[in-house]
């Protein structure tokens, strides 16, 4: 059973401890420190092949030496042993598994760490558990991300990082696994964190020239050098920030909405993406009167869909609140589908592009020429429509200007719709940015209001550097600070509780 997972892992498994066995276990006392031990699942809920307990903290080797039965015997760190798990009060065996020690400070929390790898049903898992929380002292069940904070605050992770690695916990598409895991790498983490060390620098010179340049001790050229340095710092800043939320909209999904006029196919649309009945399809006007979310990956990357009420004037009480919900979520739209019954357009084709124009403005309340990028004009039931009057309207709009891509698609026969696919994927991604490309991205609203106050700081350092070189030189202590609280360097305690609170128990 182990042993397709011993090959991967590349280790050495071992019936028992070998006598002669280096790396001795240094993490095996008789007595615990004071600090509290927890222990958790760390692998995923429900029945699997294989589950991982794992334990953190002084009295890690006491539930080593008590479920495992290493008593009094070298233990060599990082090699799987294959052991009898037992409960240390019944002497009952609960289950037979690989034990993984790992001796601080060597080890993910940097305290003295132990894995139990189990088989993963419900029962043995439970069993196990049992045994640790009644049987070792000092154990306790560890609270949502606390293996996570541990290693943070043993200067394992930086806060960055740390964030990073709850994101590739979470994340779910290709696009959103490769941004995660560059920025856990710690990648956005040294950027920040060199911005902080040329800023301290400035602050270093700043407040030297305030105290010792009366006495000549300053050479010439100390503020000058802080300048240019504070001015090339804030257009870097500046322009991180100017990244249109690439790295946020990649992290929590592409607000993608459907809207149109009622009966234009939103639905229709809406069901053939997500290749489910996810809302229901009628001939009568005005069937969708809320709004149905669904999530997609579309192509590697996040994107949340949002079917709408048809926009229209009503009096029905309950289709007017759908509409302006409609509304509401248009507003908050990253890429808008807008969807146009093809039966709607003038009989004379050299007009469709001005019917389709003011059409656009009609349903997202834009200017004349809507954003490129923003918008994919949808042509719906061209079934409906002789094929060669499908070729000419194609042609036509292609030679229009002013308007966004346009895909004509049946939803009944499926025609259209890979061409269609392509457009919005090749939308979603430029809405994205490739993860690996360029710069690091902002990847969370927090790092993103911290980094406008650093810009802010930093311009109180331009503004009052010939009038107040005191006040200047606190614009630049604030900038640092506020860039410490991405890292975590300064003012951690207040952002850990929201930082911690999504990450998994067990992690």
């Amino acid at each position: 059973f182990f042993r397709p997972i011993i090959t991967m892992a590349s280790v050495n498994v071992t019936r028992g401890v070998p006598a002669p066995c280096r790396g001795l276990c240094p993490g095996l006392p008789s007595t615990l420190a004071d600090a509290e031990s927890i222990f958790a699942l760390s692998s995923g809920h429900g029945r699997c092949g294989v589950a991982v307990v794992r334990a953190s903290g002084p009295a890690s080797s006491t539930a080593l030496r008590r479920l495992a039965g290493l008593t009094h015997t070298l233990v060599p760190p990082r090699t799987a042993l294959l052991r009898s798990i037992t409960d240390p009060s019944s002497r009952e065996v609960l289950d037979r598994g690989l034990v993984f020690w790992f001796p601080a400070p060597h080890s993910f929390t940097g305290e003295d760490s132990v894995e139990f790898h189990i088989h993963g049903g419900p029962a043995v898992i439970a069993a196990v558990l049992q045994a640790l929380v009644g049987n070792v002292p000092g154990m306790r069940p560890a609270e949502a991300g606390e293996f996570t904070r541990r290693a943070f605050q043993a200067g394992k992770m930086g806060l960055t990082e740390v964030e990073g690695l709850g994101d590739l916990i979470h994340a779910e598409t290709e696009a959103q696994r490769r941004q995660a895991l560059r920025q856990m790498s710690g990648e956005l983490g040294r950027l920040y964190q060199s911005w902080s060390q040329r800023l301290k620098r400035c602050l270093a010179h700043v407040e030297a020239f305030i105290d010792f340049s009366e006495d000549e001790l300053i050479e010439d050229g100390v503020l000058n050098r802080g300048d240019k340095s504070v001015c090339q710092l804030r257009a870097e800043v500046e322009q991180h920030l100017t990244d249109e939320r690439r790295g946020e909209r990649l992290r929590s999904g592409v607000q993608v909405v459907i809207a149109g006029a009622t009966n234009a196919g939103k639905s229709s649309l809406l069901n053939t993406l997500c290749q489910r009945p996810a809302a229901i399809v009628s001939p009568i006007a005005g069937t969708t009167r809320d709004v149905v979310e669904t999530p997609l990956d579309i192509g590697g990357f996040p994107v949340l869909l949002s079917d709408t009420a048809g926009l229209r004037d009503s009096l029905d009480l309950v289709e007017r609140e759908g509409v302006r919900r409609a509304r509401e979520r248009l507003e908050q739209a990253d890429l808008t589908l807008v969807v146009v019954d093809c039966a709607l357009l003038p009989s004379h084709q050299p007009e469709a592009a001005g019917f389709l124009k003011r059409h656009l403005r009609s349903v997202l309340s834009l200017q004349e020429h809507p954003e490129r990028g923003r918008v994919l004009l949808v042509l719906n039931k061209t079934d409906l429509l002789p094929h060669p009057e499908r070729q000419n309207l194609a042609r036509e709009l292609a030679r229009a200007s002013g308007l966004p891509p346009v895909c004509l698609i049946s939803c009944h026969t499926g025609e259209g719709l890979q061409d269609f696919l392509a457009a919005l994927h090749s939308s979603v991604r430029n809405l994205c940015a490739d993860p690996l490309a360029g710069a690091p991205s902002l990847t969370q609203a927090r790092h993103r209001a911290h980094l406008q106050q650093c810009c802010a700081a930093l311009a109180q350092y331009q503004s009052y550097r010939d009038v107040d070189l005191a006040l200047a030189a606190e614009g630049v202590r604030l900038a640092l600070t506020s860039l410490g609280r991405i890292t975590g360097r300064v003012g951690a305690e207040e952002i850990l509780d929201i930082i911690f609170k999504d990450f998994c128990i067990g992690k």
